[in-house]
Formats: C-alpha cells, sequence, structure tokens
C-alpha cells in the first residue's frame, strides 16, 4: 500500500523542493503540524530570545523539515552515484587504519540536517560493514517498507533491541562493523539513561553508544552534518575516543551532548524540533495531558 511513494520518487530532485516550498507553509500555517511542541522545546531552550526571534526559527525550521520530507521521498529511489553527489564525506579515511585492525567503530550522530542519505548509503562508502540501529516505526507495515528501501545499498538496519545480538556476533567472527547511532532520541526509561544539562535542561540521553563501545572497545567517533545549500551536505568525523574505558564512566556520553549543544546553537533550525525530548522525569514520564507516569527501576 505504499508503492505509491515510489512512482513520485522518480520525479526531478528540483521538482521535489518545489512541492516543499510550495507545502511548507501549509504544514505551519493551516496544518500547524505539532506545532504546540515546537513552539514549547524552543521556548525551554532559548528563553533569552523574543518572541520575534523565536518565530524566525521556527518558520525557518519548518521549511527544513519540508525538505527533509521531500528528500526522504526522493531517497527512496535515488541512484548512489547521486546521493554521495548529495551527500559528501570529506574525511571518511580516518575510519581505515580501525578497518585495518580489524575494529569496529561507533558512529554517533543526531537528527540534524538529513539523516536518511546517510542510512541508505553508508554501507557503500565504507569498507566497515554498515549498520543502522534504530527504534522502530509504530506502523509495521510501513516500517518494512521503509527500512527494505534504506537497506539497498547494503547497510543493515537493526531494531535496538536486536543490538545486543548483533554485536555479539560480528565480534565472534571478527567483521569490522560501523555502527550509526542517531543519539539524540529520548530514552523510554529514565533510570537507565544519563543525565546532563543540555541545552539549558535537565535531560536523558541514550547511553547504548557508551556502554557497547566499552564492551567492544571500539573507537568512537562523532560526525557532523553540515547544510552546505539546499539538497547538498556535508559530512565530517571527528575521533572522540580509541580507548573507550581509559575514559570516565558518562564522560563518552557528556562529550557527545556537548558537541550536539554547539551544533544546535550555531544553527538551531536543523535540529528536530517537532521532537518531544523532553518527555522524561527522573522518576517517569510526562504524558500528553500533564501527569507524571512513574516508571520503576
Amino acid at each position: 500500500m505504499y508503492n505509491f511513494l515510489l512512482p513520485v520518487a522518480y520525479l526531478p530532485l528540483w521538482l521535489h523542493y518545489c512541492f516543499s516550498t510550495l507545502l511548507w507553509p501549509v504544514v505551519y500555517y493551516i496544518a500547524r503540524y505539532r506545532l504546540k511542541v515546537v513552539r514549547a522545546n524552543l521556548k525551554r531552550c532559548f528563553p533569552q530570545m523574543s518572541a520575534k526571534e523565536l518565530r524566525h526559527i521556527e518558520r525557518q525550521y519548518y521549511r527544513h523539515m519540508t525538505d527533509l520530507l521531500v528528500e526522504g521521498i526522493y531517497n527512496l529511489r535515488a541512484p548512489l552515484s547521486k546521493v554521495k553527489k548529495l551527500y559528501h564525506f570529506e574525511n571518511a579515511e580516518v575510519l581505515e587504519p580501525f578497518y585495518n585492525q580489524r575494529r569496529s567503530v561507533v558512529l554517533m550522530s543526531a537528527h540534524y540536517n538529513n539523516w536518511e542519505y546517510m542510512i541508505t548509503s553508508l554501507d557503500s562508502r565504507l569498507h566497515h560493514h554498515a549498520v543502522g540501529v534504530g527504534k522502530p516505526l509504530d506502523n509495521k507495515g510501513f516500517g518494512k517498507f521503509i527500512t527494505d528501501r534504506r537497506a539497498r545499498y547494503g547497510t543493515e538496519i537493526v531494531d535496538q533491541t536486536d543490538v545486543r545480538q548483533i554485536m555479539a556476533f560480528y565480534d565472534r567472527w571478527h567483521l569490522p562493523t560501523a555502527y550509526m547511532m542517531l543519539s539524540d532520541q529520548s530514552p523510554s526509561n529514565p533510570h537507565r539513561s544519563y543525565w546532563t544539562s543540555f541545552m539549558g535542561q535537565d535531560t536523558p540521553f541514550l547511553f547504548g553508544a557508551e556502554h557497547f563501545a566499552r564492551k567492544y572497545n571500539m573507537p568512537v567517533f562523532i560526525y557532523d552534518v553540515r547544510k552546505v545549500r539546499r539538497g547538498h551536505y556535508s559530512v565530517h568525523f571527528h575521533l572522540l575516543t580509541d580507548d573507550p574505558n581509559s575514559m570516565p564512566e558518562g564522560s563518552i556520553t557528556e562529550q557527545y551532548a556537548q558537541h550536539l549543544e554547539k551544533q544546535i546553537l550555531e544553527h538551531p533550525q536543523y535540529w528536530l524540533w517537532s521532537h518531544r525530548r523532553w518527555k522524561l522525569t527522573h522518576n517517569g514520564r510526562i504524558m500528553k495531558d500533564g501527569t507524571e507516569k512513574i516508571i520503576n527501576n
């Protein structure tokens, strides 16, 4: 039932952007898609800004968000050669020494700028086998459709609930693997999260990337995705550590959070503000009706 998207994906990219230009005012002014969430997030993160400044970021965000939507549709059938032109890797060679050592690596990033091109093309651009780790979509049928399209150039898509088995398997067979983890998703359990100050808020972070890096002694990279111009992105890899167990507990996640905050402060419109990032408390979860649901350890 989702195959209707595939013919649309064949349209030229410039036509996708024409549609995005027409769509964003509809999404923002008429549909008001998650506008309350976006406004609440921006207000709590930038309390010093005027209403005019916040509205400016807000409008830029919705322009960017509809661009991401049409890029995601285009990506369903985009030729690999085209994706590589749109999504330029600046320094992927920094991963090569670890491949030569037969060491797997963790690649930490966020829902910042375009991440779909990264998932789709990653396996074709590294000597490492690429695995994208993420949360499953609520709609299983649509989730399978998207997973199949993302994986068509070799990247393996793994549900976060299965990542333990996958890592154990590849470690056992000494297959150098690059694990892509978008670590800015909201954790499900506050008691199993790393808490820190982020964007002026007491914020929980997923601890999985650091946990597995320590367990399998994997070097950790943070990669930045920068928007060069509309539809074109550049990716730069930063080595955070090649010896994770030499670092204090929590320091990998802490450095990641600080790095992401710096990115957001430079260009706030490119982060996923429509995500309910601050729905957890130290004891539970804030529900949509404003009540708190207590979560046990």
